[in-house]
């Protein structure tokens, strides 16, 4: 079996591909280890809450994302003090 899970396996199984939906800066590290990654969505409303509310939230260089290595897991921390707010 190669990397990315069993999703990632189970595409590849079928040469297929496998994309992530929203969130870029939670599924790029992940995504990384999917052999046959295709398009990981974009949208720029969910990038900027994502940049608004996380310190470490990636951003599009030249149209790629790379992982941040400067933290450990997905690299995200959660600014309480900008999200208090919009608590509900």
């Amino acid at each position: 079996m190669s990397g990315g899970g069993w999703k990632g396996t189970l595409a590849e199984a079928h040469n297929l591909t496998l994309s992530a939906h929203c969130c870029p800066s939670l599924h790029v590290a992940p995504c990384c280890a999917i052999p046959r990654l295709g398009p990981l969505e974009y949208f720029h409303d969910h990038v900027r809450i994502e940049q608004m509310l996380f310190e470490g939230a990636l951003t599009s260089v030249e149209g790629a994302l790379h992982p941040g290595r400067s933290r450990p897991g997905p690299g995200l921390e959660f600014k309480r003090a900008d999200a208090a707010p919009y608590a509900v």
